[in-house]
């Protein structure tokens, strides 16, 4: 297989040569890991389930998270799953690699879709299924809402679209999303919707593909699923949390896979992410952190407040040496949104113009070096 170094990757042959500016102190706004404490009260219960670490935990997951998790999409969307309409994962990478090669096996010269720019592993998972890719490039043309092109659809086996979006911090409506809804039942593909910045809204909430698939009559889910994580909502990455929920006839069979994978979480892990899944004080104390980042940003560097997400996909000139240019000076790393898409078949980048800035830092911290790429960009 020949994978893709990932962007962080990139970032360091780019950047190992340069001395970045002493005078400053180091500021990385490049990767999506929130930079706060997970809240107490979830650490507590891991600590107080340690015990639970002589067990064996069970592929399919204890019944306390299936439950918290249940209520969850419940409480959040309006959604009622049967258990056998969702399964808790070792978080969402874990799934989105290796779900598309469990669906993919049988197909012959296989097709799958994802929006371009993307999260890397769909292109992995690609790869490791020896799938045919089709990119769906978002840019400002198409207010990063993928253009849709049924003839291409029609060929796809699996499309991945990944809304509230990293890096673009794009939404789509109940009625699109009920639209990607459609299309996978006219032409009898499988679509995943990656939701894992659900919950990190500056406003309204943002709808789920589950919602949207109740809203255009398909209550089964066919050949809907969305995954989603607690890493991003409750500061939790380390606890790999996550679910895939949707088309039950799906996920029987992708069961019986992931009992082969051994991709089961440690019972303390489950127990503390039972808890996080059932609260929400802790979210919403989060998501006004983020709100205030995003406020300091349109401040700062004038841009208009995202709608969801901790991105900001900003569009500079000659991004890799702005790159460059901001570390050596300013002491301050960004990723170039080049190494978050790949060309497509006219050889264009939808990421070129752009640097994806990631505000998951506290106010003060998120001020100072906003005021510095300021500085930069002048």
């Amino acid at each position: 297989m020949n994978f893709e170094p990932y962007p962080f990757e990139k970032l360091n042959n780019l950047l190992k040569n340069i001395v970045p500016n002493p005078d400053y102190a180091p500021s990385a706004l490049t990767i999506g890991e929130p930079q706060f404490e997970t809240p107490a009260f979830i650490q507590n219960t891991l600590c107080d389930n340690v015990s639970l670490l002589k067990k064996y935990p069970k592929t399919s997951g204890e019944e306390n998270l299936i439950k918290s998790q249940i209520r969850f999409v419940k409480k959040r969307f309006g959604v009622e799953l049967k258990d056998e309409e969702i399964i808790p994962t070792f978080g969402t990478r874990e799934v989105l690699f290796n779900f598309p090669q469990f669906l993919l096996f049988d197909k012959e010269n296989p097709t799958m879709a994802f929006t371009n720019p993307f999260y890397q592993i769909y292109e992995g998972a690609a790869i490791a299924s020896k799938a045919k890719m089709l990119l769906l490039n978002m840019d400002e043309g198409n207010d990063f809402k993928p253009t849709i092109d049924e003839e291409e659809l029609s060929n796809c086996d699996l499309v991945i679209i990944n809304y509230p979006n990293n890096p673009t911090s794009a939404t789509l409506s109940l009625e699109e999303l009920g639209h990607w809804v459609y299309l996978s039942l006219k032409h009898d593909f499988v679509l995943i919707n990656d939701e894992c910045y659900s919950e990190i809204y500056t406003d309204k909430p943002i709808p789920s593909l589950l919602e949207a698939s109740i809203h255009v009559g398909n209550t089964s889910f066919k050949n809907i699923l969305v995954v989603n994580s607690i890493s991003k909502r409750s500061s939790a990455p380390g606890l790999r949390s996550g679910f895939i929920a949707g088309d039950e006839k799906i996920l029987k069979e992708y069961m019986k896979y992931r009992t082969y994978v051994g991709c089961a979480s440690p019972l303390p892990l489950q127990s503390a992410a039972a808890v996080a899944w059932s609260e929400e004080v802790h979210v919403e104390a989060a998501r006004k952190i983020y709100k205030k980042n995003f406020a300091i940003a349109k401040e700062i560097l004038g841009i208009k407040m995202p709608e969801a997400t901790f991105y900001i996909w900003l569009r500079v000139e000659s991004p890799l040496e702005f790159t460059k240019k901001l570390y050596k000076e300013y002491n301050v790393k960004v990723l170039p949104g080049e190494y978050l898409a790949r060309d497509d078949s006219k050889g264009e980048n939808p990421g070129k113009d752009f640097v994806r800035i990631a505000l998951v830092e506290d106010e003060e911290k998120t001020r100072n070096a906003l005021t510095r790429i300021k500085e930069c960009l002048a």
